[in-house]
This record gives C-alpha cells, sequence and structure tokens, in this order.
C-alpha cells in the first residue's frame, strides 16, 4: 500500500483580538501555493481540518468555529508608504472553501507583530523601548491599516493589563487605525453607503418588510433593529445558534441585503460568498448579563449590537464589523446612530454576548456623500505556536 509522506511548512498560530488564525509568510508556501488558486485553498483547507462533516476540524489547526477557522499570508510590501501585505482567508467548516472577500479586523492585531517578529520589517526601525508603527496593505479589501505595536527591549511585547472582553487574559494594547474604511470594491459605486440611502426598506420573502442600514466600512454590513426581527439585543449565542430556523432567517436577511448592496445577484450566490456581508441587529442600551457572567448596566453603554459571522451568532465582535458600527454610529440618521441616542459623536461602547468594546470613527459629509476618514480600536494579539504546520503531501 502507498502512502504519501507529510510535508512541513513553516507556521505561526497566533491570536489576534477575539479570533484566532494560522500565519504563514508568503515566501514559505509551497511554490504553486505561492499564487492565488485552487493548490492554494486546497493547501489552506488541510491545514485547517476542513470541509469536515462532523463541524469539529479534529484533523486539523481550526477550531471548529467562525473564530478559529482562519488563515493569514503576509509579504514585505511593495507598494510605496507601506510595510507588508496582508491577505486574509476564512475558512469554511464544513465547506471546500476559502472565502477571500473581506478582511478579519481581530487578526489585523496581530499582523504587525507577526511582521516585526518574522522578518518582514526592518530591523533597523525598532527601537529598544517604545511603539513601532506598522503600514498594512490589507489586500483583500485594497485599503490600509496601521498598527502600533508595543516594544520592550527590542522584541514585540505581547504580555501586559490590557483586558479585551471575550479573551480570557490580558495582554499588551495594540492599536489599530482603519483608514478610509468604506469598501471601494464593493457596492454599486464603492460609497459607503452603495444605495445612497441611511435606512432602506428591505422585504425578505418569508421574513418580513424592516427598514435596513446598508454599510460598507470595514466589511460590507446590514443592519437592522432587533426589535423588528423579534430580539431584544441583549441575546447570547445560544439563543441564536440553537435555533435552526432563526439562522436560516438571519441567512436570508443577509442574502437580500447583499442584493441591494449590489455584491450579488441571486440570492443563490450567498452561498459562495459566506464572509461577506456580515448581518447584525441593533437595540438602545439594556442591561444583561454576558456569556462569562459578567453584569453589564445599561448606563455603561451607548447601544447594544449582536452580529453573525459565518452562519452563527459571534461570541464577542469581529474587528471589521466594530469599524462598520463606528462608522454607522458616526452618522446621523442610521439605525445604529438612532439605537445609540442619534446625534453627532465621534466614539461609542457598544454591548456584545462578551461585554463591551469602545470604538471611534469621525464622519464628515463632502462631495455629496458621507465619509470617514479613519475608525480605531485597541485590540491585542500573541503568538500561541510556532514552528511547522505538517499536511499529507497529495493535499495539494
Amino acid at each position: 500500500m502507498t502512502h504519501s509522506p507529510q510535508i512541513r511548512i513553516p507556521a505561526t498560530y497566533m491570536r489576534g483580538g477575539t479570533s484566532k488564525g494560522v500565519f504563514f509568510r508568503l515566501q514559505d508556501l509551497p511554490a504553486a501555493a505561492q499564487a492565488p488558486g485552487p493548490t492554494r485553498d486546497r493547501l489552506l483547507l488541510r491545514v485547517i481540518g476542513s470541509p469536515d462533516p462532523y463541524g469539529k476540524q479534529i484533523d486539523g489547526m481550526g477550531g471548529a468555529s467562525s473564530s478559529t477557522s482562519k488563515v493569514v499570508i503576509l509579504s514585505r510590501s511593495m507598494r510605496p508608504d507601506h510595510d507588508v501585505d496582508y491577505l486574509f482567508g476564512q475558512v469554511s467548516i464544513e465547506r471546500p472553501f476559502v472565502d477571500w472577500t473581506g478582511n478579519c479586523g481581530n487578526l489585523s492585531a496581530a499582523v504587525g507583530a507577526f511582521a516585526i517578529s518574522s522578518g518582514l520589517f526592518d530591523r533597523w526601525r525598532i527601537p529598544q523601548n517604545g511603539v513601532v508603527t506598522v503600514r498594512i496593505w490589507q489586500a483583500n479589501i485594497r485599503k490600509t491599516l496601521i498598527a502600533h505595536v508595543p516594544i520592550t527591549q527590542g522584541e514585540v511585547q505581547e504580555t501586559g493589563g490590557f483586558e479585551l472582553d471575550g479573551v480570557t487574559f490580558p495582554a499588551a494594547e495594540v492599536q489599530l487605525e482603519f483608514l478610509d474604511p468604506a469598501e471601494d470594491g464593493d457596492g454599486e459605486d464603492g460609497a459607503m453607503f452603495p444605495t445612497g440611502h441611511l435606512i432602506d426598506p428591505l422585504d425578505v420573502p418569508g421574513v418580513g418588510r424592516f427598514p435596513a442600514t446598508l454599510i460598507n466600512a470595514g466589511i460590507p454590513t446590514i443592519f437592522v433593529n432587533a426589535a423588528d426581527i423579534g430580539y431584544t439585543g441583549t441575546e447570547l449565542q445560544d439563543a441564536i445558534n440553537s435555533d435552526p430556523a432563526a439562522l436560516a432567517r438571519f441567512e436570508a436577511i443577509r442574502a437580500h441585503g447583499a442584493i441591494r448592496m449590489g455584491l450579488i445577484d441571486h440570492v443563490s450566490e450567498a452561498a459562495s460568498r459566506q464572509h461577506t456581508p456580515k448581518i447584525a441587529f441593533v437595540a438602545p442600551p439594556a442591561s444583561y448579563t454576558t456569556s462569562s457572567g459578567k453584569p453589564v448596566a445599561a448606563s455603561d453603554i451607548d447601544l447594544l449590537v449582536r452580529a453573525l459571522s459565518m452562519g452563527k451568532l459571534h461570541h464577542a465582535m469581529m474587528g471589521t464589523a466594530a469599524v462598520a458600527i463606528a462608522a454607522a454610529a458616526a452618522v446621523p440618521g442610521t439605525l445604529v446612530n438612532l439605537a445609540a441616542g442619534g446625534g453627532e459623536r465621534n466614539s461609542i461602547r457598544f454591548g456584545h454576548p462578551s461585554g463591551t468594546l469602545r470604538v471611534g470613527a469621525e464622519a464628515r459629509y463632502a462631495r455629496s456623500r458621507w465619509q470617514v476618514a479613519k475608525a480605531v480600536m485597541s485590540r491585542s494579539a500573541r503568538v500561541l505556536m510556532e514552528g511547522w504546520v505538517r499536511i499529507p503531501g497529495d493535499a495539494l
């Protein structure tokens, strides 16, 4: 009986924000996988352990959730004024599919640290102590991110006292800036509001008709009012994820919202675009208890937000969706802004299933459209394991 020996590929397993993923340098991938295409996708699927009909990813590095079924490929940037090119892949758990249509805001927090530690950043630019600014080209959405990475004794500082709800242990704070976060490549013309409206009526067969804010900022996102779809905004994961009918309704809303945003032409196409757009529901502040048992008082937050990723309610909040929340909250008259009390605001604190998060954005109306110059948030990142991942040679 013949067998295919395993091949090993240099890799680093990292946490960024409330996500985990396998990080690669482009140059370390097998030659056939250094270019986009089926060979690269097959390799990454096997690394993560997909497709897995059991939904557990036991035979790979994935953690059986959208937050842990991710890959990152980095290389030195050839673009002026950028240090590193960052490509993100959201790996489907049960299907043989890698979605390259959007960014992961949480793993973005780990990109600067990985670039510095893996030799993709000029060593002479790293101080003995201080903060390094890493300019990142986000290749999926063709946008610039700026990571401010703390340095201690010439090395990336990973430990510290910064606490992030949804992450058990404190770590060092990494500030992230998302420049001009409206996505140029999606929607009708790349506008932040692709329909030209802050609120659109959305008709979803079998679900109903209700208002929605459709925004391209950080990641294409569909916001609806929790009350309009039968929720309070205080729900935790099990209330949604244990209800197949509810998940089907959210997917229907997502598919019809994607059509209105110009991302797809028919609802059937949504199945091959799982990562984008996101679907989220908002509500005015209310007190609730997080998934860890911590109480959140209504007075501690500006609004409630719950968001779904890859068909399931997220345990905290996706980083890119937090950018969309910040941008939408900064524009008077969106559903997000109204849920937060309306008016002009350049930062908000919202409640999610694991706790709270503060994000900031400044919006202005110019040339007949709303624009956001940048959105800002703080995350943390840490190396969990480094070395090699192994996959059977015949996986390629």
